[in-house]
């Protein structure tokens, strides 16, 4: 019984140190630091990297994400570099954030006729595109969701976002046609863009449109 009782105690030990080095590992894969430039706040994000990439989010936060090695003054410099750049895009997304989005100051009632119309225009086009690519689904759910345009689940249930319904056509079709493709492809990898291609070959430009406009939704 000692022994067994010595064997349980050792085994507790180990998986406790194990834990312990994939807590370190995990540090030292991302290490994150704030900074202060002369114009601005940004958060350096040092990772297993090749590359140095800088970032100005829409909510008006700078992330410059590093190689885990690099030195703070090299990346002072990248960030000098980058200073007029980075002040432009503050500019853009100060305006950004001082527009409203056209469902912003909907009624309640006036909410609920376009989720009823995106309701209907969203069924039809994917029961449309869905004979067009030989693909089968279950569901149709209509939702309200802040970073989502859509999705497909492995059990072939598809969820749009309502919003689209305030979107031009062919990007509300854009995006039936992408998660339609998950059907076929349950990824972003090539050969899932592929398939988005064959069916609307310039998708490239409904794709950019949401990135860039989906917030005035």
């Amino acid at each position: 019984m000692k022994e067994s009782a010595m064997e349980n105690k050792t085994q507790k030990t180990q998986k406790a140190q194990e834990v312990q080095k994939i807590g370190q590992t995990q540090q030292i894969q991302e290490r994150q630091e704030k900074f202060t430039c002369e114009n601005f706040e940004y958060q350096v994000i040092r990772s297993d990297r090749k590359t140095m990439t800088l970032e100005v989010r829409r909510d008006g936060n700078i992330v410059v994400r590093a190689p885990l090695r690099t030195g703070l003054p090299r990346i002072r410099r990248f960030v000098n570099q980058k200073q007029e750049w980075v002040l432009g895009c503050l500019e853009r997304t100060k305006e950004y954030r001082e527009q409203k989005p056209l469902s912003a100051d909907l009624s309640e009632a006036k909410r609920n006729v376009y989720i009823r119309k995106a309701k209907e225009t969203i069924t039809k086009r994917v029961s449309y595109f869905a004979r067009l690519m030989g693909v089968s689904y279950r569901n149709i759910t209509i939702r309200e969701q802040k970073t989502r345009w859509g999705s497909c689940s492995s059990e072939k249930n598809l969820n749009f976002n309502w919003k689209l319904i305030l979107a031009p056509p062919e990007v509300l079709d854009y995006v039936v046609v992408h998660e339609l493709c998950h059907l076929k492809e349950m990824n972003h990898s090539k050969a899932f863009w592929e398939e988005v291609g064959k069916v609307m070959p310039e998708y490239e430009t409904h794709k950019l449109w949401l990135k860039e406009n989906g917030w005035r939704l």
